[in-house]
């Protein structure tokens, strides 16, 4: 990709990013939290600006500069999921923009680029502070990924159930196998891809349950056995987000006076974890439901069709879906709708002829 290329996209991020801060500062009713939206909009403003300067002294020409498909659709899905769902949407794109210019920083042998590309590495860096500390604390936020919430449990279960089953009845359809062979191998692959996914986000539920449980512990036995260490700690934690020394040594003395308080404190603001609403069972019944839906999708034709109709007809649902859930798998990893969608269409086609030609070979040999 060439450089203008890389900045007319920088662009578009920065242009995005604007108009979501906007969605955020208008559906927030907190005053305080919806100015910080609203200057965070202008900061983003000011990065697009930049690279339109940049693209213009190149001699560049810039279209009219608007919002995305993939922000629009962002801003419709936050009066469905709430502000929440934005926010975290708005903290990873943030995290990710600290490793992307930080890397174009290092990359890049121009320096006009080097120098717009360090300036907004330290921006986005303290953006993802900002959102951080709006959600509760949490430490340089752009080395984690994040995971768990329930919108990407949703899109990546019945991405699994979806791709894993359209594989094994492209097999059985490869083998010639007779329809009802077909339908109960679809239904019996539905039950267990189901099952499997809802185990796997029940036990991955427990494990990061027991991981706060444990680290909590830990830290309650220091505060217990060195309060004047772990006092020092948080006066430093508080000094390193701009509080002057004094106050910093005077609030953490305050917080320290109540062990409950202080363990939370410490446990968010030095640890960088928060303990999870969504319960194991839960998490459990949304992935497992999440797989079904999209395992049955390539089933659903061989219900109400015979022959070739019924598998064309499975084929042409199970790509429009592939499609689909790659676009929305866009959402948590920054890429274009259409790119990420396109991908995962390609994904299932080459699942769907590799395991039609395994299904053939088999009963060549048996």
């Amino acid at each position: 990709m060439n450089k203008e290329k890389i900045w007319k996209s920088y662009l578009r991020e920065e242009i995005d990013a604007a108009f979501l801060y906007r969605i955020l500062g208008e559906k927030t009713v907190n005053e305080a939290m919806k100015d910080t939206y609203l200057r965070l909009a202008v900061v983003e403003d000011q990065h697009a600006e930049a690279w339109k300067n940049l693209l213009a002294q190149q001699q560049v020409h810039v279209r009219k500069a608007t919002p995305s498909a993939r922000a629009k659709i962002l801003a419709k899905l936050s009066g469905v999921f709430g502000t929440e769902f934005l926010r975290q949407i708005m903290l990873r794109e943030e995290s990710s923009e600290v490793k992307s210019y930080l890397g174009l920083y290092n990359s890049s042998t121009d320096q006009a680029t080097r120098k717009i590309a360090l300036s907004l590495a330290r921006d986005s860096a303290q953006h993802a502070g900002q959102l951080t500390d709006l959600m509760g604390g949490g430490n340089e936020p752009w080395h984690s990924t994040g995971s768990g919430d329930l919108l990407r449990n949703v899109v990546y279960g019945f991405n699994d159930g979806l791709t894993a089953n359209f594989g094994l009845i492209a097999g059985i359809i490869g083998a010639q196998a007779a329809p009802h062979i077909i339908l109960i191998t679809g239904i019996a692959g539905t039950i267990a891809d189901a099952l499997s996914m809802a185990s796997s986000g029940y036990l991955a539920a427990v494990s990061e349950k027991e991981v706060y449980e444990h680290e909590k512990s830990m830290e309650a036995d220091e505060i217990k056995h060195m309060p004047e260490l772990e006092t020092e700690e948080l006066a430093l934690i508080y000094e390193a987000k701009g509080i002057r020394k004094e106050e910093a040594q005077q609030l953490a003395k305050k917080i320290m006076k109540d062990p409950e308080l202080a363990l939370e404190e410490k446990v968010r603001e030095e640890l960088g974890i928060t303990e999870r609403s969504l319960s194991p069972f839960k998490e459990a019944w949304i992935t497992g439901s999440a797989t079904a839906i999209g395992a049955i999708i390539p089933v659903l034709p061989f219900f109400f069709l015979q022959g070739a109709s019924a598998i064309w007809t499975a084929f042409a649902i199970a790509m429009i879906a592939h499609f689909a859930v790659g676009a929305a798998r866009s959402f948590f990893t920054g890429r274009s709708i259409f790119r990420s969608g396109f991908d995962m269409f390609v994904v299932g086609m080459g699942i769907a002829v590799a395991g039609y030609f395994i299904g053939e070979l088999i009963t060549r040999f048996l």
